[in-house]
């Protein structure tokens, strides 16, 4: 059984950044495509990004794109989401995901799922 726990969530003012990290257990992220989605109050949950299992290939949202980058660290067991110039509508949980199978923006394509956590950015 996977099991992906996120960090790095906090309070942010507009134009900042932030970095979260994920984990995983029970498999290794380098056996994993691993994804971030993110769901703000009153929305569906929402594709940000995607990466390949080496890291050659990556996948964004249109609304993050040249804003954010994913990343991996195999040796640490870790996926990063590195999050800049931060606006208030990407105030939402973010949920780091993972999948066997290939890179991809659907959320049904991802079996594992993290508890989420919380990115408020302040206008």
């Amino acid at each position: 059984q996977v099991q992906l726990a996120e960090s790095g969530g906090g309070l942010v003012q507009a134009g900042g950044s932030l970095t979260l990290s994920c984990t995983s257990s029970g498999r290794t992220v380098s056996s994993l495509v691993m994804g971030w989605f993110r769901q703000a109050p009153g929305k569906e949950r929402e594709f940000v990004a995607a990466i390949a299992r080496s890291g050659d290939s990556t996948l964004y949202a249109d609304s993050v794109k040249g804003r954010f980058t994913i990343s991996r660290d195999n040796a640490k067991n870790t996926v990063y989401l590195q999050m800049n110039s931060l606006k208030s509508e990407d105030t939402a949980v973010y949920y780091c995901s993972a999948t066997l199978f290939t890179v991809s923006s659907a959320a049904a394509n991802y079996a594992y799922w993290g508890q989420g956590t919380q990115v408020t950015v302040s206008s």
